[in-house]
């Protein structure tokens, strides 16, 4: 995969909020996190600037673009996630379980997995999908099967995901490397020590 993101090679699907790069053959950092997991301002505050970015270009496809909307991520939404705001359901050994081995169970099959990481409001995942299985439907399966099997575990009812995710494509092998280790590192980054639901093991 090349340094950066070939326009000819790369669609754009727009969700509900965030707009989405595909590739064929490529890997994709995702997240998706719990409903209750952020307040709405700040969810509102993000899409507003999110916006605004889009709005200096008329390609959705720029790679400058696509790399500035991956550090709003980081700085407006992935630090108030590893505070732990919310229910913080993935907190629980037999939910997160639960994630861990709903994204194993197809590893080699629809997807190849480079890193994961279930922490307790949301969860990373360093993922490749294999054809004809597309990233979207991956998530989906992933999302509808664990949220029926968790509310169920924990005897409730309701919403348990935040509808849409975040998925960035990954241009190269650096990055490719550079992302595993931030998934990796992400429990001690937020305080937890010792903590099980991340792989591979970072070593110590």
């Amino acid at each position: 995969m090349s340094g950066s993101l070939p326009h000819r090679l790369t669609t754009v699907r727009q969700g509900a909020y965030l707009p989405h790069w595909t590739l064929d053959g490529a890997n994709y950092h995702v997240v998706f996190r719990l409903a209750d997991s952020l307040p709405a301002d700040v969810v509102e505050a993000y899409r507003r600037e999110q916006a605004a970015l889009l709005a200096e270009t008329g390609d959705p496809a720029n790679p400058a673009i696509h790399d500035r909307l991956r550090e709003l991520f980081s700085s407006r939404i992935e630090q108030l996630l590893d505070a732990g705001r919310g229910a913080c359901w993935l907190a629980r050994a037999e939910i997160a379980e639960l994630i861990a081995g709903a994204l194993r169970h197809f590893n080699g099959t629809r997807y190849h997995l480079h890193a994961w990481c279930v922490m307790p409001n949301h969860v990373h995942a360093v993922v490749q999908p294999l054809a004809p299985h597309a990233l979207p439907d991956i998530l989906h399966s992933w999302k509808s099967y664990t949220a029926t099997a968790a509310n169920r575990l924990l005897q409730r009812r309701g919403e348990f995901w935040q509808k849409e995710s975040y998925d960035h494509l990954i241009r190269s092998a650096d990055e490719l490397e550079q992302i595993i280790r931030y998934v990796q590192a992400n429990p001690a980054s937020a305080g937890l020590r010792a903590w099980p639901w991340v792989w591979p093991y970072p070593s110590t």
